[in-house]
């Protein structure tokens, strides 16, 4: 059992979701990424999204987009993204997953690719634009190296698909719970717990949910139905607005802390 799937089993023996937030690894340089790591345990996150920045994020909405492009400007690499992991692994044992696409893990090669982010530290991978019947590239490479592979599914998945995910996937299923981009939403869609409970007759991994979730109280809403509540574009925008300057890490961990409260409440009433 690897550090993700520890980490949802502690959550859901504490009767709470688990809180995942998204971060772009170099934005707005890595060594900012480096304290806003720091920070998102610290505020108490329980898994971490490590974003590698690419030239064409086809699944990701206007902030995400903005922040592939800012990390990018800023000189980040693939290397440097291992590097800031390993850094972060000197004073950390948080489940971090890196997310992003293809491309980077062709260009490197899916054995070395797999190789060099589990010396770095790394968990697991999710591959936006590798569904699992064209993984097999990846699926033996991170297998061996003990890192889980996370899939989607989304509000158009069928049964079969849904099985399939079970099958192959590890760690657990990201349910993207909006058709169309990252980025935070006013409300969520009605149909969700029927969603989830529908998903869970097929896959019997933890449930995560994401794709708009933007406060506390959406978090909330979700945590108390899901297994993993995903934020992604409402921090990477605090992100945005502090930039290098002073305040970043305290602007992160406040955030991050609201949003575990959040489920906090939502755990609470799981539990009556």
């Amino acid at each position: 059992m690897g550090r993700i799937s520890r980490k949802l089993d502690q959550t859901r023996r504490e009767g709470r979701a688990a809180l995942v937030v998204y971060i772009t690894a170099g934005d707005p340089d890595l060594a900012s990424s480096l304290e806003v790591l720091r920070a998102c345990e610290k505020g108490g996150a329980d898994i971490i999204e490590l974003g590698v920045p690419f030239s064409d994020p086809m699944a990701d909405g206007p902030t995400i987009q903005a922040a592939s492009e800012r990390a990018l400007r800023s000189g980040t690499k693939v290397d440097g993204i291992f590097s800031l992991l390993r850094d972060f692994r000197e004073q950390s044992e948080l489940p971090v997953l890196l997310f992003g696409y293809y491309n980077p893990v062709f260009h490197r090669g899916p054995e070395t690719f797999c190789k060099d982010a589990a010396r770095a530290g790394a968990d697991g991978l999710l591959i936006v634009d590798l569904p699992p019947e064209e993984a097999e590239e990846v699926r033996p490479h991170a297998r061996a190296n003990g890192l889980d592979l996370i899939y989607l599914l989304a509000p158009t998945s069928t049964p079969d698909r849904m099985r399939l995910v079970a099958q192959v996937g590890s760690g657990f299923v990201y349910y993207v719970q909006v058709t169309g981009v990252t980025g935070a939403r006013g409300a969520l869609p009605k149909d969700l717990p029927a969603k989830v409970a529908q998903i869970r007759k097929h896959v019997p991994l933890p449930v995560g949910v994401g794709f708009g979730i933007s406060s506390a109280d959406q978090a909330e809403e979700v945590a108390r139905i899901a297994d993993a509540v995903v934020v992604g574009s409402s921090l990477v925008s605090r992100i945005a607005a502090k930039g290098r300057g002073p305040g970043l890490a305290q602007a992160v961990e406040a955030f991050v802390a609201e949003l575990r409260h959040g489920i906090g409440r939502a755990g609470k009433k799981r539990s009556k």
